[in-house]
């Protein structure tokens, strides 16, 4: 009785309850199999419509057949071809009632360029900070190779992903995410891997988002410090054409010259115990990391919908850093001059044996792998999919390539060094410049909305696989955001290099879901179908030793 109370259109092959899944509204009538009523068995035109005894007789003989295979087998079950049109579809119930389907499949369906800039502004991250520093330490001519093979590499592991549910027959993976694959492949330990790995990728970005946000909230309030108290910061000595300065935090360069960062002249001389007491109470490493804890409450909202809403805001402040950059490079010009092999005094190499740590960043940079099957979800054009996700990994790599190409260009050399250039290429200008004032401050309010629904996503996963709830208690929360904002501290603290945590991080979770996985999946699903080949088996074995080289590497770097 309890089964035939229960929708034909649900989630049962997922084990999920049909009150679970939501409304009718976001019902996908190609990925479950609904149960058709003729116009002619609807007996009453109204919200809840009755349909005939005819109708009910079907839906028992639907409900027979359905006991006749396991609930994983599709052998039974009516092709798409045969499937009606959305709103002709209702959800039967044998209480006498039929809800329409609302033309879910449609409405709510995004076109492909929507989609694109929806991959673009999900992979647009942190990492854009670091392209030009990874740049430099690979080299600018080997750093920009590196950047297309890597980019070309991930586009077509992430393609794996994609398609990777779709090549399991007989099984309803419609509702399936990649690690619901790994499951379906190595069992308990692909799907624990998986998340593992995972929340590799997710806790440090967290860890970069808190070392990030101790760093523009410190030059933020650096800024507003100094031009209340009539605080002038010179950087002359920088200065490459008078009307834009650029600033090498720590002297790399020629050990034997005595170079002054930035020399402060004060209105009056009380300004001395002023500022060196401001300098003691906010501090970059010392106490501004300490200050953002107040984000604490904001981790342990039961959901982070309030938060979403402020997701414009990271599109934004990418758009605003493309016009900076472009204006910096316009104002500073370019200082190029290639030498392949030997360094100089103010150029690096155009090849350098600390690539690696470039392909670290760059695996973090580009990597969706996680959730690009719900992104892709939402497409109206389904077979589209392999383009538009191409299109979107050709914009990202653009993006990379000419804020990383045009900084380093740009990096005035001399007077500084190219070796000058920092794992945030913010901290190269000065405090007191107003538009890296205005990125600082954006960037700052981005993370802040960001940082919570990356917390929610964490908590989600690691309390759902553990408790089965997402939200076990709150004492369960909270123990749960503590380690996670005591390791932003920790490391904002003690070591706040965001292009290091960004490479360890990268590499790390794309051994697993970029290389490892990615391409397992595939030989096992070609081999179970007899289509894999040796040069197939060569190609996807090589990418597995290349992505645990990527890992290995940053170690030696």
């Amino acid at each position: 009785m309890e089964d035939d109370c229960r929708p034909l259109l649900s989630s049962e092959q997922t084990g999920e309850s049909y009150s679970h899944r939501g409304s009718t509204d976001s019902l996908d009538f190609k990925a479950k199999r609904p149960f058709y009523v003729e116009p002619r068995n609807i007996v009453d035109d109204g919200p809840q419509e009755r349909v005939s005894a005819e109708a009910a007789i079907l839906n028992s003989r639907v409900h027979y057949y359905s006991r006749l295979t396991a609930s994983s087998d599709r052998l039974l079950s009516p092709p798409n071809h045969v499937i009606p049109r959305t709103e002709e579809i209702y959800i039967y119930s044998p209480l006498g009632t039929a809800f329409k389907v609302t033309g879910s499949d449609h409405s709510s369906k995004n076109p492909s360029i929507i989609t694109i800039f929806a991959i673009w502004n999900t992979m647009m991250g942190t990492s854009i900070l670091s392209i030009p520093w990874g740049i430099k330490q690979a080299g600018f001519t080997l750093g920009i190779f590196i950047l297309i093979f890597t980019g070309l590499l991930m586009l077509y592991c992430c393609y794996i992903v994609l398609k990777s549910p779709k090549s399991i027959p007989y099984v309803d993976t419609s509702d399936w995410e990649f690690p619901d694959v790994c499951r379906h492949y190595f069992g308990k330990f692909g799907q624990w891997s998986s998340l593992i790995f995972s929340m590799v990728s997710l806790i440090g970005a967290m860890v970069v988002y808190w070392v990030l946000m101790s760093n523009f909230l410190y030059n933020t309030g650096q800024f507003i410090y100094n031009y209340a108290h009539n605080v002038n910061v010179s950087d002359s000595e920088f200065g490459t054409n008078g009307s834009d300065r650029v600033i090498c935090p720590y002297a790399k360069t020629d050990p034997g010259e005595n170079h002054t960062i930035s020399t402060l002249y004060f209105s009056n001389s009380g300004n001395d115990t002023v500022l060196s007491s401001f300098e003691h109470w906010w501090s970059k490493t010392n106490t501004v990391p300490l200050y953002l804890i107040v984000l604490l409450p904001l981790l342990c909202f039961r959901s982070a919908s309030f938060f979403a809403r402020f997701t414009f805001l990271g599109t934004i402040s990418v758009i605003y850093l493309i016009v900076l950059v472009t204006i910096k490079a316009v104002r500073l010009g370019f200082h190029l001059h290639f030498h392949w092999f030997d360094s100089t005094q103010f150029y690096v190499p155009e090849f350098r044996l600390l690539f690696p740590q470039f392909t670290g960043v760059l695996t973090l940079a580009f990597f969706i792998h996680n959730c690009i099957i719900t992104l892709m979800k939402s497409n109206k054009h389904q077979e589209n999919n392999v383009r538009d996700l191409s299109v979107a990994y050709l914009l990202v790599g653009l993006t990379y390539l000419y804020v990383g190409v045009l900084i380093f260009a740009a990096f005035p050399s001399p007077p500084l060094s190219k070796d000058c250039i920092e794992p945030n290429f913010l901290d190269n200008f000065p405090t007191s410049d107003v538009m890296v004032f205005v990125a600082r401050t954006f960037l700052l309010f981005q993370m802040i909305t960001v940082y919570p629904l990356l917390g929610y996503l964490v908590r989600v996963q690691v309390m759902g696989q553990i408790f089965g709830n997402h939200y076990p208690s709150f004492f369960h929360v909270l123990a749960l955001n503590i380690l996670i904002v005591g390791s932003g501290v920790l490391m904002a603290k003690f070591y706040p290099n965001i292009g290091s945590i960004i490479r360890f991080s990268g590499a790390t979770c794309g051994l697993a879901l970029v290389f490892v996985f990615p391409s397992l999946v595939h030989m096992i699903s070609m081999r179970r179908q007899g289509l894999l080949r040796w040069p197939s088996a060569i190609f996807h074995s090589f990418l597995i030793l290349l992505g645990m080289a990527n890992l290995l590497a940053q170690f030696f770097m």
